[in-house]
């Protein structure tokens, strides 16, 4: 299903004595935040996630990464078994298994958008290389470095790779990612909202200047905004994660959210609490310290 709405709910509320109700769903990014540097889950971790949904309390893995690379948590889905992928643009059912995902949601980001989105980037920063992720393809700009152990579906300029009679163009796109060799990537983030404006929502999760780039109101925040609602659950029931600034938004929301000992500084100030880094289990101490207060 394909859903392009913008949801203007994402923003937490003023605060009330609701925002004291009992935990009902943990919402984790993955990389830097529930996964160790080595992309593993400890068992300590596992365990804190089991306990979590035994006690009644929903888990949703809320991420940026695409749903092909979802098998590193497909072990560990309980209950519904949904995660929300691509920064919101995909709402996924892990329960198939590695490469069996089947898409519940996707809010797509128009393809006029993305073209937008590419000619102002490359106005405003030169260099700017690009990257299309669709809901099962992936494609790229020759220049575009490899950072993955993924071979591109085609090799292409981004204007190409988007068009309407594009490889791949009966598929929605999730969104696209921009790189740039030289520039800081905090610098480039605000570089890119500037010169994007309300096009598309820019944010970034990597270490480098690489920036990803979804359809106009689409965020983790919005979408978990979305998935809340379906199950009668109010952002003050929701205990948030991460660490790094497309991560923000979903920790702005939750009533309770927890920056990893690792995270950039932008997700600290949004954060209202802050827990241990991802090597030392930050997710399963708050977890754990939750289940032991509803004892």
């Amino acid at each position: 299903m394909r859903e392009n709405d913008r949801v203007t709910s994402a923003t937490r509320q003023p605060e009330s004595p609701a925002a004291a109700l009992p935990p009902r769903l943990i919402a984790t990014d993955l990389d830097g935040t529930l996964l160790r540097d080595d992309k593993s889950v400890s068992p300590r971790t596992v365990a804190a996630l089991a306990a979590a949904e035994e006690a009644g309390i929903e888990v949703f893995f809320v991420t940026g990464r695409p749903a092909r690379w979802m098998d590193v948590v497909s072990d560990h889905v309980h209950g519904h078994g949904l995660a929300i992928c691509g920064n919101g643009a995909a709402v996924v059912d892990l329960h198939g298994g590695p490469g069996a995902h089947r898409f519940v949601k996707v809010r797509e980001l128009a393809r006029d958008n993305a073209l937008d989105a590419v000619r102002l980037l490359r106005d405003a920063a030169p260099g700017t290389v690009y990257a299309v992720e669709q809901t099962y393809g992936f494609y790229q700009e020759p220049a575009y470095p490899k950072m993955h152990l993924e071979v591109p579906d085609t090799l292409a300029p981004a204007e190409e790779l988007l068009a309407p009679d594009a490889p791949g163009a009966d598929e929605p796109v999730l969104k696209i990612l921009a790189f740039h060799p030289t520039l800081d990537p905090d610098g480039f983030l605000t570089l890119a909202r500037l010169a994007i404006g309300d096009r598309a929502n820019v944010t970034r999760s990597s270490p480098s200047a690489l920036l990803e780039i979804s359809g106009p109101g689409v965020s983790k925040a919005s979408t978990l905004a979305l998935s809340c609602a379906e199950r009668g659950i109010s952002h003050s029931e929701v205990v948030a994660f991460g660490d790094m600034p497309n991560d923000v938004e979903m920790l702005t929301w939750a009533g309770r959210s927890y920056a990893m000992g690792n995270a950039h500084p932008d997700v600290i100030a949004a954060a209202s609490g802050r827990t241990v880094a991802n090597n030392e289990d930050g997710v399963a101490v708050v977890i754990e310290r939750m289940l032991a207060e509803r004892a």
